[in-house]
């Protein structure tokens, strides 16, 4: 895939060949160049910053939450520091990719490292927990942002054969700081204060921001230029807006699953779904929701990799200590088992990524058969007194392997597929997905421990629930990856 389009560049007099975008290597070339050699050597270092940035702070706060809000006096409302976030990614996510395609990756990367770091500060000078809030909600406009303009910078500014290595980087990039985080931040709560876990992202951010935004400025949307306008939409289709439906709809279903009163529950989630649903089909590439072979359904395919592996993370340390009376030693360790082995996971498909296209479907195909073993002996260890309570970290160990594999053969063949002028949206698409998954699969299991501690039913149905509707998610995935390129679709 192009980086450029060099016809639109060679009559395009506003711009420049000094600000094309670095050249790929010769053809005998590949083995010579890198992603740390002088060409990128900067841009990868500020890209891999930013996402270890991000993934510092989201798993960092999620540490020290607790006692955030104990001093805040927001317990009430404890979900909503999560939500916050996870809702405001939402927008920021939609916005920035559609901006990318319109003038280029640097502005909204630009603004979204800059709305992280308000929302930060924000958060660290907050003395209230409405106001707390409003920092969580800015952080995830730029987390967003920024996420999303990672892999679309990775598909416009590296050749083909650097852009799987790449991938692999961004794994590693977000899992490294899940293993160091929480252990940091705790420190920082308990000797100085938990707002010196916000105010430390500041320089990291601007540290980022350094490293990061001189190589896009070179990155230039040329091929935008030729592309004919779209056609005039209503209002509410437009991407702001659509973002906003999104995710109000989203919030709406994820309050109404913390209900007791079950009518209401029922009703405010279909009204969820039918504010969400169709501003979904507005915010994504078309085909995504009926899993249309290509970008459809590699975006499909992202959001179950990321459901079967996310929804069944969250619930296992609560399984692992309240049925089988593990410390919290133990259960994170297995967090950290799963994060170790998806880097793993994603540097041995980068080996073997030879470019060819049943090659990264076959990979996704065997990356979910190995997140579902994973996911099935977790179950079976934390569910029956059958296995020693450790087999879950092999357990999920086993999961982050799958999953660093099926990760990153499955987002390198979705964005191959899609053209130059289209990046940002397809990168956004995936992030979202993401987002929505994670979102959607936890917010269904904590209802169903909320409804069994509700109608006197038992916190191990409830997450055998929650194995199950994931592990069927890893087979649906299974399905849809033969379907990431069309022509084998087609000879399916």
């Amino acid at each position: 895939m192009p980086h450029t389009s060099a016809d639109a560049k060679d009559s395009d007099p506003a711009h420049a060949p000094e600000e094309a975008p670095p050249s790929p290597p010769a053809e005998n070339g590949a083995g010579k160049e890198g992603v740390f050699s002088g060409t990128y050597r900067a841009l990868t270092l500020g890209v891999l910053l930013s996402v270890g940035m991000v993934a510092f702070e989201s798993l960092g706060v999620a540490t020290v939450l607790p006692g955030i809000a104990e001093d805040l006096d927001g317990l009430g409302a404890y979900g909503w520091g999560l939500s916050a976030l996870m809702l405001a990614n939402i927008i920021g996510t939609v916005l920035a990719g559609r901006a990318a395609d319109r003038r280029g990756p640097w502005r909204p990367m630009a603004l979204g490292m800059l709305v992280f770091a308000a929302g930060c500060a924000v958060a660290g000078a907050a003395p209230s927990w409405p106001l707390f809030l409003v920092g969580r909600f800015g952080q995830g406009l730029g987390v967003g942002a920024v996420m999303s303009m990672a892999y679309t910078v990775i598909g416009l500014a590296y050749p083909e054969h650097l852009r799987a290595r790449m991938y692999a980087l961004l794994s590693s990039a977000w899992t490294i700081p899940s293993l160091v985080g929480p252990a940091i931040t705790g420190i920082l709560a308990d000797h100085i204060t938990w707002r010196s876990v916000f105010l430390l992202m500041l320089p990291i951010a601007a540290v980022a921001a350094l490293l990061t935004l001189p190589g896009l400025r070179r990155l230039h949307r040329a091929e935008a230029d030729a592309i004919a306008p779209a056609p005039a939409a209503p209002w509410w289709k437009r991407p702001l807006p659509s973002a906003i439906l999104l995710t109000v709809g989203t919030g709406v279903l994820l309050q109404a699953l913390l209900l007791k009163n079950l009518v209401l529950l029922i009703v405010l989630a279909v009204a969820g779904v039918a504010v969400a649903v169709p501003a979904l089909r507005w915010v994504t590439p078309e085909g995504t929701l009926s899993a249309r072979a290509g970008l459809g359904a590699g975006v499909v395919v992202r959001g179950l990799l990321c459901g079967v592996y996310f929804g069944s993370e969250a619930f296992l340390p609560l399984g692992l200590q309240q049925l089988r009376g593990t410390g919290t030693t133990l259960a994170g360790l297995g967090l950290s088992a799963g994060a170790i082995t998806w880097v793993i996971g994603s540097g041995l498909q980068a080996k073997r990524d030879n470019g060819k296209n049943g090659t990264r479907t076959a990979s996704t195909v065997l990356g979910f058969a190995i997140l579902l073993a994973g996911v099935a002996l977790i179950a079976l260890t934390i569910l029956t007194s059958a296995l020693p309570s450790w087999i879950a970290l092999v357990g999920w160990a086993i999961g982050g392997l799958g999953m660093g594999i099926g990760f990153n053969a499955s987002t390198t063949d979705t964005l191959e597929q899609a053209p130059p002028e289209q990046q940002g949206e397809a990168s956004g698409a995936l992030q979202l997905a993401q987002t929505l998954a994670t979102g959607v699969i936890a917010g269904l299991g904590g209802a169903a421990i909320a409804f069994a501690q509700n109608y006197g039913g038992s916190t191990r149905t409830a997450l055998l629930g929650v194995f199950v509707l994931t592990g069927l998610l890893a087979i649906a995935g299974m399905l849809i990856a033969r379907r990431l390129r069309p022509e084998a679709a087609r000879r399916g």
